[in-house]
């Protein structure tokens, strides 16, 4: 079933029953996914509380199911959620669909600027159609995936020369796609304190967005686009190009050469527990783990330092973060939209920042002591400057689930070629922008 007939399928119906009464309506619910910068997020809010006399509840999701129960929830037009921290895929499904309320006048009268933010956030989490001044979401949490290592490791005089003996090169942070691939052979099945340990974990999960948000690193950074014209759907010789099919190969020989054992269904969690355990000498992650890598008593510290995702052809990240938007059938709209004008300050921008969050305020991003603020504060500048994103259309989850399918089947289950792959991949997606109108 295409996502517009799901839609159609579960048409929002009006909902009828007793009033809120004085006491509901002075409560908020805030949806969002369960992870570290939501933690802190509850914690941030107190201040809110205080000041509007709002009480805040929250509802967080693991990310397995996030997207699911979200997506179900909006669909049906629930009213659990008066503000939801939603994906930045779902901008243009949370508009096209009526689930997000359009920001732009709530804006205007309360003098927040879109300019406050990094362009690159606004562009990927407030606007559709996409790049125009039509804002569903006040970014919220400003994300990209990256990659940490084992600092300690690469300091060894013993694996410094070792490396050096076989790469003709210094053991260092990677600089492109093919450097971090040496470096996880180098380290796979190398015995280190009387441990095997592996090259590296990356994300091969199929269920929801993993091998996908994985596999784009690579594609990203050799150059792939989805479209050749943004905005006109025309994918052949984009997403299936010679450089697209260069890099799904090079991220399947990454996932067979330099993974630990039965590393088929990765994604967050197990990239944390393969680093967090000392199995491996690198992994990806997005940024928002950062924080709790850096404090963790037996790989942070000085055992640990970051990096962006290497370029190749070009220099690119894959896009995290969300924004946060007004569910517009709450039942306390005004008391969400206070919030949103309460997040918005920059002050509060900058104590989310320094609580674990990950502000999109050019206040807290541009000061010059921000770099300086945390170990992978610059390299988190760096990544956002490049982000590259999956499609926004509201067919976003019928589009997602065929590249995780075309992807896994090739990456893991080791099916066909990868120009195989890509071309199939046109093929689906031809299918649902045809059912969806647009081609």
């Amino acid at each position: 079933m295409t996502m517009k007939r799901l839609l159609a399928a579960s048409a929002v119906t009006a909902v009828a029953g007793l009033a809120a009464s004085a006491s509901q309506a002075q409560d908020l619910t805030l949806c969002w996914a369960a992870w570290d910068p939501a933690n802190a997020l509850v914690e941030l809010s107190k201040d809110f509380e205080a000041q509007s006399g709002i009480t805040m509840n929250f509802e967080f999701v693991p990310w397995p199911n996030f997207a699911d129960r979200m997506l179900n929830e909006l669909n049906s037009g629930g009213q659990l959620c008066d503000l939801l921290i939603g994906d930045s895929q779902w901008i243009g499904g949370g508009a096209e669909n009526g689930h997000y309320i359009k920001l732009n006048d709530f804006f205007d009268a309360n003098a927040i600027s879109m300019d406050d933010f990094a362009p690159a956030t606004v562009y990927a989490y407030s606007t559709w159609p996409k790049g125009t001044p039509n804002y569903y979401a006040l970014p919220a949490m400003g994300d990209a995936n990256g990659w940490f290592y084992r600092k300690d490791w690469f300091a060894r005089p013993e694996i410094q020369e070792a490396f050096k003996a076989e790469y003709g090169r210094d053991l260092a942070e990677p600089k492109t796609q093919r450097e971090l691939m040496e470096i996880a052979k180098f380290f796979q099945g190398r015995e280190i304190d009387g441990q095997t340990v592996y090259g590296a974990s990356i994300f091969t999960e199929r269920g929801s967005e993993g091998i996908t948000m994985g596999a784009t690193g690579a594609l990203y950074a050799w150059g792939f686009k989805y479209e050749n014209t943004p905005g006109s759907y025309d994918m052949e010789g984009a997403v299936n190009s010679p450089a697209a099919v260069e890099a799904l190969e090079f991220y399947k020989e990454l996932y067979q050469c330099c993974t630990p054992p039965g590393y088929d269904n990765a994604y967050m969690e197990q990239s944390l527990d393969a680093f967090k355990s000392g199995q491996v000498a690198m992994a990806m992650n997005w940024f928002a783990f950062f924080p709790g890598l850096y404090a963790d008593p037996n790989t942070g510290g000085d055992k640990i330092d970051f990096f962006v995702n290497p370029g190749q052809n070009v220099e690119a990240s894959t896009l995290g973060g969300q924004g946060i938007s007004v569910v517009s059938y709450s039942d306390n709209v005004d008391g969400a939209l206070e919030y949103i004008k309460w997040f918005a300050q920059p002050d509060v921008q900058a104590k989310w920042w320094s609580m674990g969050g990950y502000s999109c305020h050019r206040s807290v991003l541009e000061d010059p002591d921000f770099v300086n603020s945390a170990p992978f504060a610059g390299d988190f500048l760096e990544a956002m400057a490049g982000v590259q994103d999956f499609w926004q259309e509201p067919a976003y989850a019928e589009l997602l689930l065929a590249m995780q399918e075309r992807l896994h089947n090739y990456i893991v289950a080791d099916q066909g070629t990868a120009q195989e792959a890509l071309d199939g991949l046109i093929a689906d997606w031809t299918e649902t922008f045809e059912d969806e109108g647009k081609l």
